[in-house]
């Protein structure tokens, strides 16, 4: 078998691998978030809204940080994410914290199998499509989870970002979906540090890609925003111009690197 073809079992792997180093890092800030603070960006939040009673599906949930910031705002949340030890740590985090919030490990894709409910509100944010190779298969599962008249909801990295090297001196991958491409990682975005090195196996996906996988399961598009700037600082040779706002020093506001979407399923 290939790599390209084990690329679930392999990137699996590297996310169980970062779940100890991310819970422990700066980045994702674990005491504030047991201490109240939501872990949800302005960019987002416009989005969703009031969530208050809204049953929303929150796919690839990590350790369920933005799951259980939206249970704190009143929504009846399930998270879902390929990684058994996030699942379990998500578990433990709502435990301690006394949240109601539901927790399923599957794969994205067969999602559908495993939870046979429907949703208001679909939700999905950052780092997310690049490790699917079949976006119009994401499409159709988000479809068939949502209710009608319900809506999808995502934030996430712009594909011009992924273009670029790792310094962003220069475009190193092709902006349209090509290839997969297998790296070798050494550490993690959230410590790069950390002594763990991993493979990743990810996709690049243009925003036609995207918009025209969800067209096709039968979600209207409602509004797509572009940002010239990051929530998070995840990315080499950055500045934070404003608070929780970064761009990369020598390109300043030169590049779009995060957008944001809604949809309805008709």
């Amino acid at each position: 078998m290939s790599q390209t073809n084990d690329y679930t079992a392999i990137n699996k792997s590297t996310w169980n691998d970062k779940v100890d180093v991310h819970m422990a890092s700066d980045f994702y800030d674990m005491e504030g978030f047991l201490n109240g603070k939501s872990t949800l960006n302005e960019i987002e939040l416009e989005l969703l809204g009031d969530v208050t009673g809204k049953k929303i599906l929150h796919l690839q949930c990590h350790f369920g940080q933005d799951t259980l910031s939206l249970s704190r705002m009143g929504a009846e949340v399930t998270g879902v994410d390929f990684s058994e030890k996030a699942i379990e740590k998500a578990k433990s985090i709502a435990q301690t914290l006394h949240l109601k919030a539901q927790f399923v490990c599957c794969d994205i894709y067969d999602t559908p199998n495993y939870i046979h409910e429907k949703f208001d509100l679909v939700f999905t944010s950052y780092g997310t499509i690049g490790w699917f190779p079949d976006l119009n298969k994401w499409a159709e599962v988000i479809s068939k989870v949502l209710c009608p008249g319900g809506q999808f909801i995502m934030a996430d990295f712009h594909p011009v970002v992924w273009m670029f090297d790792n310094d962003f001196k220069g475009v190193l991958y092709h902006y349209f979906n090509t290839e997969a491409i297998i790296e070798e990682e050494s550490g993690t975005y959230a410590d790069r540090e950390a002594e763990i090195s991993n493979q990743t196996i990810t996709w690049n996906h243009p925003t036609s890609e995207l918009i025209n996988a969800l067209i096709s399961n039968g979600l209207e598009l409602n509004c797509f925003n572009e940002y010239d700037y990051s929530p998070y600082n995840c990315f080499h040779e950055t500045e934070e111009f404003a608070p929780h706002k970064f761009r990369i020093k020598h390109l300043k506001n030169k590049i779009p690197m995060v957008y944001s979407l809604s949809a309805t399923k008709k």
